[in-house]
């Protein structure tokens, strides 16, 4: 099993601001202690349906702090990561170890770890609604650069949020969007259209080729756990900088409360969305 974790190769949107609740250490702690694991059924459906294995040869864009990854070599992948926050990035070789982890800047060394073109491309971290602020540009530029190292035929994975109905953690998401702007309408807006990630796909170049959905539902011990680790997805970072980060977490507790057990456990259910496209 090969593995290597590479850092700004491949052209990729600006990552969030790091948060003012806590040190960019901190927050990609919380990322990798409370928060990556909600989103392991989606990895594991996935990869289930790619029969994802020895042979396979998996670049992972947004790979955060590795646990996506870190599955993939288990099932015997060999696996190459990208991601621009560097934080997450050092966590995910602590968690990958040292053996066959290069931190490398170009893509000529990351073919080396595919030679033969990669056998798999995912794109895990759930899409936000395509705007008009050139993020869908930057995401489609993103993929197709991926596209270039992948092998004709190649599945690409992109994930979404599922309908706001069927996603409780929209109720808190919508705080954010509130906060950063004002004048943004909470009953309009929606973390990922129905169409999004087929769009998407087809300004990459890839040709969309099946979908599926997967229930990831939110669990966190605590409230304080639930705070931290939406937080730490930089869904709010825009808020923070639109009040303060006192303000946003107090509202996010507020948000949180219809979902607080007995026990004191968080849990909110949620569905989200993944398409397979083609290079």
């Amino acid at each position: 099993m090969a593995s290597t974790l590479v850092r700004q190769h491949l052209p990729y949107p600006p990552h969030p601001a790091p948060s003012h609740t806590a040190p960019p250490r901190t927050r990609a702690r919380d990322w990798a202690e409370i928060q990556e694991r909600m989103l392991v059924p989606l990895y594991e459906a996935a990869y289930e349906r790619l029969e994802v294995g020895a042979g396979t040869r998996l670049l992972g864009l947004g790979c955060g702090s590795g646990l996506a990854l870190l599955l993939a070599a288990a099932r015997g992948a060999a696996v190459c990561g990208v991601d621009p926050d560097e934080e997450r990035l050092a966590l995910a070789r602590e968690r990958l170890g040292d053996g066959g982890l290069e931190s490398v800047l170009t893509a000529a060394t990351v073919t080396a770890t595919a030679a033969s073109g990669f056998t798999v491309v995912t794109a895990f971290e759930p899409l936000s609604a395509l705007g008009t602020d050139g993020g869908a540009d930057a995401l489609a530029e993103r993929l197709t650069a991926a596209a270039a190292l992948a092998e004709p035929g190649s599945p690409v994975v992109l994930a979404g949020w599922g309908p706001p109905e069927r996603c409780a953690t929209s109720a808190v998401l919508r705080v954010g969007a509130r906060l950063a702007d004002p004048m943004c309408s909470p009953a309009r807006w929606r973390p990922c259209g129905r169409d999004d990630l087929e769009r998407l796909a087809q300004r990459a170049g890839l040709r969309p080729n099946g979908s599926g959905r997967v229930a990831c539902p939110f669990g966190y011990a605590d409230m304080d756990s639930a705070v931290r680790g939406l937080l730490s997805t930089g869904l709010f970072d825009a808020a923070e900088r639109a009040t303060d980060a006192v303000q946003v977490r107090k509202e996010i507790t507020e948000a949180l409360h219809p979902y607080r057990r007995q026990d004191g456990t968080v849990w909110m259910e949620n569905v989200l969305r993944y398409l397979i496209a083609r290079v």
